[in-house]
């Protein structure tokens, strides 16, 4: 049985981050990832994510923010690739809505520039206020993921690829990891299984509800007025329908491709059983919102629309989970239910893991994140 300091079950967002941390403070770590790194089944696939500081979910959530802006800029320089593209973010909603009165409310806690007014790509129904946040924008989720593991594997971390977790117990004051190829033994394990952390982490099957979410490329066109340099990001929430769209600038990867979604928790699945078509009903809505909102994007070509399925892993109340396991703390430590928003928090959730699993606490404010408030 090989050992390890450390464990990391899942080499996705957070994982491939804490992976990162770990080493770079000279641990010896293993990441155990059952598919590739990155990869197009869980829930950062889709190159882009927004990232933004006027936290409308909640403010507590700002410092982390802080502090994942700077760990972006730390992982971008060391791997040089560019991984955080400074739009802007425009959002609207109806007057006194309470998306604009919490992003209001956020940005005078935490001093972050907001501008008030419409934006002339979009049109907004009578009654609709805009805000426009300069400092947001939108972060490469594979490119970073990509950036972590290379990063961690020059630092002397272990990353298996393509090996899947059987089970985990504790044994003798040691943690003993089985997968479908090896036995191995850590002090500390850290699980950041995403969409599968039901089917890792003891307790949390009746608290994490994984959803189906469609993303969408149409192609406008004229996309010259879509680029990054043109087009912002931006959150929209139409007054009649749960949730908020979302969208951002046409990337150099996707050439031509507009991309927008919605963000609202859709139909529940199971992680390996998950309806990989997309269906015009995923769709139409999607298409008739930008009809409305920016009428600008003329489709030149429906059926040249491209898809693709990915998943939210919802906590009860929408908030993620960072903390040590319940009953095991000294053991085991797990992050779990980022509910569609938390990509733009890997490189610090990184961070508390790496802490949580040396240390088993963190200076970073997580208190709000805590795994025993479910119970």
């Amino acid at each position: 049985m090989t050992q390890y300091d450390h464990i990391v079950i899942g080499v996705g967002s957070m994982g491939s981050s804490t992976c990162y941390q770990l080493a770079k403070r000279g641990m010896r770590v293993l990441g155990l990832e059952q598919f590739n790194t990155p990869h197009e089944w869980g829930s950062h696939a889709g190159d882009t994510r927004i990232i933004r500081k006027a936290y409308f979910e909640h403010p507590d959530y700002i410092p982390l923010l802080i502090r994942s802006y700077e760990n972006f800029k730390e992982i971008s320089e060391r791997s040089g690739k560019q991984l955080y593209h400074q739009t802007g973010l425009f959002y609207a909603a109806p007057q006194g809505h309470e998306l604009l009165e919490n992003i209001k409310h956020a940005a005078a806690l935490y001093g972050i520039p907001l501008m008030p007014g419409p934006h002339p790509a979009f049109t907004l129904p009578e009654g609709f206020e805009g805000l426009f946040e300069p400092e947001a924008g939108f972060v490469e989720p594979e490119n970073t993921i990509r950036a972590f593991v290379s990063e961690a594997r020059k630092l002397g971390a272990d990353i298996h690829e393509g090996e899947r977790l059987l089970n985990w117990k504790i044994n003798d004051g040691l943690v003993n990891v089985y997968t479908n190829k090896a036995e191995y033994g850590c002090k500390k394990l850290v699980i950041t299984a995403g969409a599968w952390s039901a089917k890792t982490i003891p307790g949390i099957q009746e608290k994490l509800k994984v959803t189906r979410q469609v993303l969408v490329w149409v192609k406008p066109s004229q996309p010259e007025q879509f680029s990054e340099t043109r087009f912002p990001c931006w959150v929209i929430n139409n007054g009649s329908s749960s949730g908020s769209y979302y969208g951002f600038p046409i990337i150099p990867e996707r050439p031509g491709a507009l991309k927008i979604a919605h963000h609202w928790p859709d139909l529940q699945t199971d992680p390996d059983q998950v309806d990989r078509v997309v269906h015009a009903r995923d769709t139409d809505h999607l298409i008739q919102f930008i009809g409305q909102c920016i009428p600008s994007v003329h489709i030149s070509d429906p059926e040249a629309m491209e898809t693709k399925v990915c998943l939210y892993s919802n906590s009860p109340d929408e908030h993620f989970v960072i903390d040590n396991l319940p009953g095991m703390e000294a053991y085991v430590s797990v992050a779990w239910g980022f509910s569609g928003h938390g990509f733009k928090f890997a490189p610090v959730v990184g961070e508390v893991l790496a802490d949580l699993a040396m240390y088993h606490k963190t200076e970073l404010p997580i208190g709000f994140l805590n795994a025993g408030r479910f119970s």
